[in-house]
């Protein structure tokens, strides 16, 4: 069985509802971007921080998976399918798919501010006075701008090993994420699917483009991977 790793971003979850992140103007949906995405934005002003992501949350909680999602279900019929997502929702989960790397964290769990490895499934808000049984404050399970990305190894490792790789909605400017392409066998199948696909000349790869959104482009991919 051939492998296949999914790296996927905001564009597919967009297509779900879920608000893209806009780095350009340095500007989250109003917010500066290091206000609500780092940890010294945190220290700062952690009620805005945490009301920040309770809305992320809550939202999250009332969309679905979409057909993109779903495709990528489909094909672990004839495929060993990895996904590594810069996306922090659970819609590849509940579209069926276990073998899901979270690079940029989840947004349905939280964890200490004393230890990171306390990590607690979240569905209600975070607030300044929720605390685990130890007393530590808890935060947002998300990988903040400055703080390493603990699954980054993991994602390479699967990214070696695949015969096909597909991207999906993603910019491919957020590293070190975007610098995973790298990592490709030379033999290795690369596919990119994106309404508004960045340059990939740079990458030094063979890489076939399919200019459309999430859904219309896996669309495209999926009767073509369902025949190889």
């Amino acid at each position: 069985m051939k492998k296949i790793v999914f790296l996927t971003g905001a564009g597919i979850s967009a297509e779900s509802g879920i608000s893209t992140f806009r780095y350009a103007n340095g500007l989250w949906e109003g917010h500066d971007i290091m206000a609500v995405a780092s940890y010294d934005g945190f220290l700062k002003n952690p009620e805005l921080v945490l009301d920040f992501y309770n809305i992320r949350r809550r939202q999250l909680l009332t969309v679905k998976p979409n057909l993109a999602h779903q495709l990528i279900t489909n094909l672990q019929e004839k495929y060993e399918v990895r996904i590594i997502t810069q996306n922090v929702d659970d819609l590849h989960e509940r579209a069926g798919n276990s073998n899901v790397i979270h690079l940029h964290g989840e947004l349905l769990k939280s964890r200490s501010v004393v230890n990171e490895n306390l990590v607690y499934e979240c569905f209600e808000d975070i607030l300044i006075t929720s605390k685990n049984n130890l007393g530590h404050q808890l935060r947002p399970h998300i990988v903040w701008f400055g703080e390493a990305v603990p699954e980054m190894e993991n994602a390479i490792i699967h990214i070696e090993k695949a015969d096909i790789i597909v991207i999906v909605g993603t910019s491919l400017q957020v590293y070190p994420a975007a610098g995973l392409i790298d990592f490709a066998r030379n033999n290795a199948l690369i596919f990119y699917i994106d309404q508004n696909p960045a340059e990939t000349k740079h990458y030094n790869k063979d890489i076939n483009v399919i200019a459309k959104k999430a859904t219309e482009g896996m669309l495209e991919l999926y009767e073509l991977l369902k025949n190889l």
